[in-house]
């Protein structure tokens, strides 16, 4: 994953502008401040990883270009947290990106089908009389209703 040349001024703008008072409680860090290590650029970091704060559209800007890398694809929420957790932190980070990749048309499009292909249709044998077969369709494990029914 490349890192946009201006990214670092950019973190160090939306962080400087995270900590102010009245932005500390949006922020919701939960104490995590007293943690971070400040780097010679002067950005804020836990565990080596950048802190992408609230302010600055950073969050965003980074998982939308994270799968434009040359050596990524649109994946799960799963694989792009990992891949985005060895340069970034930001609080409730993985929830985040799944909300995200959930959002993603383009995620959504290239994910594999998780069924089994169903195989050719086939035409039912049509019977002499009315009434000779009857045959019924069920569509299960929907959500279950207040009553607690899945199943039309």
């Amino acid at each position: 994953m490349t890192i946009h040349p201006k990214l670092p001024s950019q973190i160090l703008k939306a962080q400087t502008e995270a900590l102010r008072e009245e932005n500390l409680k949006a922020e919701n860090l939960r104490g995590m401040d007293k943690a971070f290590e400040i780097r010679p650029d002067g950005t804020r970091c836990i565990k080596n990883r950048s802190w992408l704060p609230l302010f600055g559209n950073l969050r965003d800007l980074i998982m939308h270009e994270s799968p434009k890398s040359k050596y990524s694809i649109h994946q799960s929420s799963d694989k792009m947290y990992q891949d985005l957790k060895k340069l970034y932190w930001w609080p409730n980070m993985k929830a985040i990106i799944a909300e995200y990749v959930g959002k993603c048309l383009t995620c959504s499009k290239v994910k594999a089908e998780c069924q089994k292909p169903s195989g050719l249709l086939v035409q039912p044998e049509i019977p002499m009389w009315k009434w000779e077969r009857i045959t019924m369709d069920f569509i299960t494990k929907l959500p279950k209703t207040s009553n607690g029914h899945d199943t039309i």
